[in-house]
């Protein structure tokens, strides 16, 4: 933690940018969410289906298909509740789709445009909706007051975002490449049926894929480095947190051991455990349900890599930013 002086603001008031009644705007988000999906997937159908149909598992029953929406309106759940806005929700999306969808390309021959071309309905369909029933948070927003936002020298500052992006894309690209070069071809191979090529596992070369994950790193960096670092606390969350260990019950000075970090420490801890969570399910879930030939062991493995470099990354950005000069 910084031992620097603790910043304090009012806690702001955003303006929505939708006037629907607020019980109303979730069930509309995922009801928008789905029906851009179906329409942006069935106007690129005669482009990426003939690709995607050589490998994809046969949903023939309604539970499966059923099972993949509800996963899909947990996840917009997830950005909902979580108070994500839309850069969040789309960088969560990217980090938690793009492995699976890197396995196809990968190891299965699929065209990059075919999966550039999923990757970007998946995105439209998280951005968009909450672009349109939720304000953006303040440290997204170049125009928010000056005081709602910590350290906004730091997160705007080009060369910190610069290398705070490649620091996060390098973490993923060593998990990849480490596990290319060890024990994940011969896991491939047991566990998935239909694997058309194996040679990337072992021709891979780490400055290529660290220049391959440069769009991890930037989501990354958005969802990870940069609400944490401009996480400001307010009046409420001081009075709340203040300690007199003289006068504090049992509870809470459990209470205060376990979780009396920095505000930035605090976001970063929740949403790199977000992050673990729901890259690891959905990477297992998509790999699994609709790959053919995919085990259900083999799918976890894969989504073990990408969990894994999520945690470190987490855990390195709590590194680089307990620092002098960060006040939150």
């Amino acid at each position: 933690m910084s031992n620097g002086a603790v910043a304090v603001a009012s806690t702001p008031a955003p303006v929505s940018t939708s006037r629907l009644p607020a019980p109303l705007r979730f069930p509309l988000l995922v009801t928008l969410s789905l029906t851009l999906s179906s329409l942006l997937y069935s106007f690129s159908s005669d482009f990426t289906a003939g690709d995607l149909a050589t490998v994809s598992r046969s949903l023939n029953k309604w539970s499966e298909v059923g099972g993949l929406i509800a996963w899909k309106t947990v996840e917009l759940g997830v950005g909902w509740w979580g108070e994500y806005d839309s850069y969040d929700l789309a960088s969560l999306t990217l980090l938690s789709h793009l492995p699976t969808l890197y396995l196809l390309t990968t190891f299965y021959s699929i065209r990059p445009t075919t999966v550039l071309t999923s990757l970007a309905i998946d995105l439209a369909t998280t951005y968009i909706p909450f672009r349109l029933l939720r304000p953006l948070s303040a440290t997204h927003n170049l125009h928010a007051p000056k005081g709602s936002v910590a350290n906004r020298s730091i997160i705007n500052d080009v060369p910190v975002r610069a290398l705070t992006t490649l620091l996060a894309a390098g973490i993923y690209a060593v998990a990849v490449y480490t596990s290319f070069y060890t024990w994940l071809p011969v896991h491939l191979v047991v566990h998935f049926d239909g694997l058309r090529d194996i040679s990337a596992a072992h021709t891979a070369a780490l400055p290529f894929l660290i220049a391959t994950f440069i769009p991890v790193g930037y989501a990354a960096r958005e969802f990870l480095f940069t609400p944490a670092t401009g996480a400001r606390l307010h009046l409420g969350e001081i009075r709340a947190r203040a300690f007199n260990p003289a006068t504090a019950t049992l509870g809470e000075t459990v209470m205060y051991n376990l979780w009396g970090y920095s505000k930035r420490t605090r976001v970063l801890i929740k949403r790199t455990a977000t992050l673990v969570a729901v890259s690891g399910f959905n990477t297992w879930l998509q790999t699994y349900v609709t790959i053919e030939g995919a085990e259900g062991y083999g799918a976890a493995g894969w989504s073990a890599v990408w969990a894994t470099a999520a945690a470190v990354t987490g855990l390195v950005y709590l590194w680089v930013g307990d620092v002098e000069g960060v006040t939150n």
